[in-house]
């Protein structure tokens, strides 16, 4: 097992995690519907930053995860719930136990936890149904 110590590392996580998520049966179908083929890899690189910046301090994201899961949710009408969550924090588990070990490796399980608990929290919060009882 090896540590994640650069970003490449991270981009060899993110690439395999998402391999994953692209073929699962739960968030493939999601994932696969709102990027498109050969927009993979600008995501990709966009999501190697985000993790760049969050397990480094390397200031080079920059953008809106909330606004996008958001667009997401609002498009499958609102259907996005606990499951597909759970099912992404799974794979990102899994995908990080296959290839690191070490403090990095648990940072970025506990930020991808926190983080899928903050953005189910704000799409279910800015659900009309939701927003309207504020």
């Amino acid at each position: 097992m090896k540590l994640i110590e650069n970003r490449n590392d991270i981009s060899i996580l993110v690439n395999a995690f998402y391999s994953k998520i692209r073929h699962d049966d739960l968030l493939g179908p999601i994932f696969n519907s709102h990027i498109k083929d050969d927009q993979w890899p600008e995501h990709l690189s966009t999501l190697t930053d985000f993790w760049e910046t969050n397990l480094f301090g390397v200031a080079r994201f920059k953008g809106s995860p909330t606004q996008k899961h958001l667009n997401v949710d609002k498009n499958l009408n609102y259907t996005i719930d606990q499951n597909h969550f759970g099912r992404w924090i799974q794979l990102w588990f899994e995908t990080i136990d296959e290839l690191y070990e070490g403090d990095i490796a648990n940072k970025a399980k506990y930020a991808a936890r926190k983080m899928s608990t903050g953005q189910y929290l704000a799409i279910w919060s800015r659900r009309p149904e939701n927003s309207s009882k504020k």
